[in-house]
């Protein structure tokens, strides 16, 4: 049997504590002695210097001590791979969070762009009917408001007649020839002035399809607007478009 330090085992067992400590010749004149001095003297001591009597109680505490230390030391290493499994895993949530808000974001970007391009094509589209060949209409000395409302029939869209209708109805009563006194708008959409609608044909002052050619344009192409219908919703809360 080799020769094995029992220094670490000195305080463990009581007996055999002392029993080192007598062998030793550290106990004498002290039948209790001090742990300090006891341990002192088992310092050098070695299992084979132990009565054979006592060697068992030696032993058992060495093996209960090693077996404590390697308990502590599975504990020890058992908690730092479960801390490192929490950091990997918040690190991981942490990730997946910030990928999903990032994706979110994109998502709702790519959306908002489609919508404004959308209705940039709309608007686009609506401007661009409302400056086509109107085709050509019988030109008169004078128009009746039933006429003038006809020739408007055949220009604007179906689905936006009826607010076109609405803001001519407040603007000029279907006088093509209206005029306002105080500012100088001029006809059936009040257009100010009123030569703006020579940019759809030189006969704006007498000619109702010119002037609500004119005025379809200009409803489809403001930003604010984009349609009769969306002039009208600006008018009722302004009373103006």
């Amino acid at each position: 049997m080799s020769r094995i330090s029992v220094r670490g085992f000195a305080v463990a067992s009581a007996t055999a504590v002392t029993t080192v400590g007598a062998i030793a010749g550290v106990a004498v004149g002290n039948d209790q002695g001090s742990a300090a001095h006891t341990e002192a003297a088992a310092a050098g001591t070695t299992i084979a210097d132990i009565p054979a009597g006592q060697q068992a109680q030696v032993q058992t505490a060495s093996l209960t001590q090693q077996a404590d230390d390697q308990s502590t030391q599975a504990d020890l290493a058992a908690l730092k791979s479960a801390q490192e499994s929490a950091r990997k895993e918040a690190a991981r949530t942490a990730q997946d969070k910030k990928d999903a808000a990032e994706k979110k974001a994109k998502a709702e970007k790519d959306a908002k762009e489609r919508a404004e391009k959308e209705k940039k094509d709309e608007v686009a589209s609506r401007s661009s009917a409302g400056r086509e060949d109107l085709g050509d209409f019988t030109q008169k000395a004078s128009y009746t408001v039933e006429e003038t409302k006809a020739i408007a029939r055949q220009i604007v869209p179906a689905d936006q007649f009826q607010c076109f209708s609405n803001i001519v109805e407040h603007e000029s009563g279907w006088n093509y020839r209206a005029t306002n006194a105080s500012s100088g708008a001029y006809g059936l959409v009040q257009a100010l002035p009123g030569s703006k609608m020579s940019s759809a044909g030189s006969d704006w002052r007498t000619n109702p399809a010119t002037q609500i050619k004119w005025g379809l344009n200009y409803m489809n192409s403001r930003p604010n607007y984009g349609s009769p219908c969306g002039a009208w919703a600006f008018w009722q809360a302004n009373h103006w478009y």
